[in-house]
Formats: structure tokens, C-alpha cells, sequence
């Protein structure tokens, strides 16, 4: 029997194994970082040193960050009651805090004529979409930049920034927001003084430490070049899919993408029926975006870049990461076509 094979790397990432290791090892502390006693003071180094380490592997040396449950929470911490402006290809996690108004091109890049006063994320999770960033932005969702895209927080320009540890990685459950050194953020959630009085709460410790090792290593895998190797690979796969005749649309393989994203508008094959197809076949691909419960709804991304809502149904996501080999895409890129064909010949 043939494994499965997971395609679906921009919703959720296999874990490392650096970052296991290390919640193992934060698992055998006892103390809480608010205590002054020495169980306290050895869970406080380690909280320090976890984000000193995603400061330094961001390139962010000299600013703040803020721990989080995650993404979600950094998007409202950093966007809550600001009266941002973004468009509507941001993630659903910052759209429900800003007023999406900005326009998108075809090729689905964002304008900005704010920067101060918008929220513009730094690549797609849908499209891969890759985004020039204005000076002077308030709000970037890093979240699947981070560890694939070489930058660095403090020449993005932007005031905060947000983060996932599940997306590189660590585990589920924690995320952050980046932020300018001296820059004003109110807490949303009250009742301590942790993070700095942005984020009351006590620490999750363990998630951190995976977080912050995930973090390390992604730093090491992009600068080793694993992500050009990727990118080959993901070429490989978008090639294989148009070269079966089909008419198919490969969504912003004209632009700038995360180099493990291929999106694809297959005409008469809907995205959901794809997807459980596939499934059953062997291979985890998505419909779009992971959020809402696993409902799966026509792309407001790629109705944003002017696809109908016909097409923009009948797209689905495949991203891969560093353990997915050129062999394992060419069979699945095999069984969609010959599943594809299948759906052509029952509409003739």
C-alpha cells in the first residue's frame, strides 16, 4: 500500500524534531516566569531565551516581541480598533479587524496608498502570492513568509509584524507579534503584567520552546538553500500539471511566489470535489485557505484577483515542503489527471 502524502504544508507543518526536543526538555520545569524564585527564574531565562532566538532568526534584533496563542491573536492585538485598511486577499484573521478596501490587481498584488494606516500581508497562503512591501506599513502577516522568504523584520519597514509557530514547524497553539521597539499597543487581554502589559496570561512555556527551536531551524534551512531545492521541485509539479492538455490556470505563476505554492483552477472540476478526490486517492491537498471550521467556500482571494465565482471554485492549493520529493509530485500530479479525465469525459 502506498503511504499518503501530505501536500497541504501551508496550512499546518509537520513538526521538527529540534522542536520536540525542546518542549520535551521546557516540559521538565516546574516554575511559572512571573515567580521570583529559582524554579521562576529558570522558566523566565528560558521564555528570554526563546525570544531572543525568533528575534534573531526574524532579523529582528532590537525589537520587541509578544507572545501569543497564535496568529489569530496577533492579528487582533496588533489590528483591533486601529481602522486599518487591507484588501481582500488578507487571511480572514486580519480582514475581520480592517476594512478591506484596497485595490488588487490581476496579478494579485496589493496597491497601497496609505502604508501607515493598512495591514498588507507578505505572501499569500492561498496563491503564494509574494507582496511588495511599502516603508511605513503598519501591520504584515509573516506568518507564511516567515522561513521561506529571505527577509528581515527590521528592513521590511513595517511596525508589527505576525506570526505562527505551526507554519515552520513548532507546534499549534502559539504564534506572536513583531513589533518596533517603542511603538504603543494596548493589551486586549487584561488580568497580569506578562509580555510586557500587552498580553496577560501565563506563558505558554512549552509551545514557546518549540517555537523558538522551529524557529532556529528554519533560519538554517533557508540560508542552507532547502527552500531553492523546494522551489525546483514545485516547478517540477506545476509544469506536470499544465502538460496533460488541460486548460487549466496555474494562479500566479507569473509573479513572485512562496517557493512550495502551486494554485490551480481546474474548469468543471470543483475545488472541494478535487480535494475529496485526492483524498482518497492518498494525497492532502485544501480548497483554500485552513480557517472556518473546515468549511470549504468560493476563494475570496481569487475573486479579489477577478476570477468569477464559478472558477474561483474550482481551485485548489498544493503546497510542499522540504521533505516532499520530485518523484512524489509527479504521482499525484499522474492521479489528478487521470481523475480530471475522468470528470472531462462525464461532461461530454
Amino acid at each position: 500500500m502506498t503511504a499518503r502524502l501530505y501536500l497541504d504544508w501551508n496550512a499546518t507543518t509537520p513538526l521538527r524534531t529540534e522542536a520536540k526536543a525542546a518542549m520535551l526538555e521546557a516540559m521538565e520545569l516546574v516554575g511559572n516566569p512571573s515567580s521570583v524564585h529559582a524554579e521562576g527564574r529558570r522558566a523566565r531565562a528560558l521564555l528570554e531565551r526563546a525570544r531572543g532566538q525568533i528575534l534573531n532568526a526574524l532579523g529582528a534584533d532590537g525589537a520587541d516581541l509578544i507572545f501569543t496563542s497564535g496568529a489569530t491573536e496577533a492579528a487582533a492585538l496588533a489590528c483591533r480598533g486601529r481602522g486599518l485598511s487591507c484588501a481582500e486577499v488578507e487571511h480572514e484573521a486580519v480582514a475581520a479587524w480592517c476594512d478591506p478596501v484596497l485595490d488588487v490587481a490581476p496579478n494579485g498584488k496589493v496597491s497601497v496608498t496609505d502604508p501607515a494606516n493598512s495591514a498588507v500581508q507578505l505572501a499569500n497562503s492561498e496563491t503564494g502570492i509574494v507582496q511588495d512591501l511599502p516603508q511605513g506599513l503598519a501591520v504584515s502577516d509573516l506568518t507564511q513568509g516567515f522561513g521561506k522568504l529571505p527577509f528581515a523584520f527590521n528592513w521590511l519597514g513595517c511596525d508589527m509584524g505576525l506570526l505562527s509557530a505551526h507554519k515552520i514547524g513548532g507546534p499549534k497553539g502559539v504564534g506572536a507579534v513583531v513589533m518596533r521597539r517603542g511603538l504603543d499597543l494596548s493589551a486586549q487581554i487584561r488580568g497580569g503584567g506578562q509580555e510586557m502589559g500587552r498580553r496577560a496570561g501565563t506563558e505558554n512555556l512549552i509551545g514557546i520552546a518549540g517555537f523558538a527551536a522551529a524557529a532556529e531551524a528554519s533560519a538554517r534551512d533557508l540560508a542552507s538553500g532547502v527552500w531553492d531545492e523546494v522551489a525546483e521541485v514545485r516547478n517540477i509539479l506545476d509544469q506536470a500539471l499544465s502538460a496533460n492538455g488541460f486548460k487549466t490556470i496555474s494562479v500566479g505563476n507569473d509573479a513572485k511566489r512562496l517557493p512550495n505554492t502551486v494554485s490551480l483552477i481546474a474548469p468543471g472540476w470543483k475545488g472541494e470535489t478535487q480535494v475529496m478526490a485526492m483524498d482518497l486517492a492518498g494525497f492532502a491537498v485544501s480548497a483554500g485557505s485552513a480557517c472556518s471550521s473546515g468549511k470549504v467556500r468560493v476563494s475570496r482571494v481569487l475573486k479579489a484577483m477577478g476570477f468569477d465565482d464559478a472558477m474561483a471554485g474550482q481551485a485548489i492549493r498544493i503546497s510542499i515542503g522540504p521533505k516532499v520529493t520530485q518523484a512524489e509530485v509527479l504521482r499525484f500530479a499522474d492521479i489528478w489527471a487521470r481523475e480530471y479525465r475522468r470528470i472531462q469525459a462525464r461532461l461530454v
